[in-house]
């Protein structure tokens, strides 16, 4: 019986800088649950080495094996069972706010929101017949070995890397005609209302804002706008803000000498002990631990 999903955090080891992605290799040595049931709020690559595995995806059964790829959403329930002596595969995870550049734009949100809900229709598995000839192996391979390697710059090359083998199933997608709407998956005025939002809080996150006022700039109430923007980014407005904060923080906290006052103010929190709360909430870590790892 398949116990009931939880939720697993994005949390790195203690002590660590939580990065926006990781990889690592999961294996087993005999038929048994590797993974129980749960859900996280990053997009999940699975590539499979070797034996063959039952992934349960969104209430769906699929059966992989050496050389086969699953894509798996942000939000989206599943768990692994293997079913050979010998299975392994790489995992790589990653925030898929790392696809887009500074400041988002509604260019970029047509391609990615889509995998940010559960419930989007697209293409999940890619067997091995379809990707062999393809770069994708390669550069799956490359991001686990960037990642647990840390050679100098590794941060820059793993961003790359998924950021390539994302827009290889974007174009692949057009190309092959499967049913990979993403340019379609929201309609024209929630763009607009996103791409309101956006600007609304690149401009002002370090003033006193608030869902309220980015109601109005939308022409929506304050109920629909909220669930409107909670179904679509995975996040209330207040969350959204608060991690566009801590992402100007990490900034100032490693290329300034700032004091976490000046930087909390700066960014626009209330005060350093509630900078300091937040930023522990989302890092995992404390701003001062991520200005000493971060300089070491």
């Amino acid at each position: 019986m398949m116990s009931e999903p939880y939720f697993e955090s994005n949390r790195s080891a203690a002590g660590s800088i939580h990065y926006p992605y990781e990889s690592m290799i999961h294996s087993s040595k005999e038929p048994r649950c590797l993974v129980e049931p749960h859900w996280h709020l990053y997009i999940e690559i699975l590539y499979f080495l070797s034996g063959s595995a039952k992934v349960y995806l969104g209430g769906k059964s699929h059966l992989l094996s050496q050389g086969d790829l699953i894509l798996i959403h942000s939000h989206e329930t599943h768990s692994i069972y293997s079913l050979d002596e010998k299975v392994s595969y790489i995992v790589v995870k990653f925030d898929p706010e790392i696809l887009y550049s500074t400041s988002r734009t509604i260019l970029e949100s047509k391609y990615i929101l889509p995998f940010t809900l559960a419930e989007s229709s697209s293409q999940r598995v890619f067997t091995d017949p379809d990707i062999r000839d393809t770069p994708i192996p390669d550069m799956i391979q490359e991001i686990y070995t960037e990642f647990n390697d840390k050679s100098f710059g590794f941060e820059l090359a793993v961003r790359t890397l998924i950021c390539r083998v994302f827009l290889w199933f974007l174009r692949q997608s057009r190309h092959q005609h499967w049913s990979w709407e993403v340019a379609h998956s929201l309609n024209d005025s929630e763009y607009q209302m996103l791409q309101k939002v956006f600007e609304y809080i690149d401009y002002n996150y370090m003033n006193d804002i608030n869902a309220q006022t980015a109601a109005r700039l939308c022409n929506m109430s304050y109920s629909y706008f909220s669930r409107r923007f909670k179904a679509i980014m995975g996040k209330t407005f207040t969350n959204y803000l608060s991690y566009i904060r801590i992402t100007e923080a990490e900034k100032l906290l490693l290329t300034t000498e700032k004091s976490m006052t000046e930087i909390a103010l700066e960014v626009g929190f209330s005060s350093s002990s509630y900078f300091i709360q937040q930023f522990r909430q989302y890092k995992d870590i404390s701003p001062r631990q991520f200005r000493k790892k971060g300089k070491a």
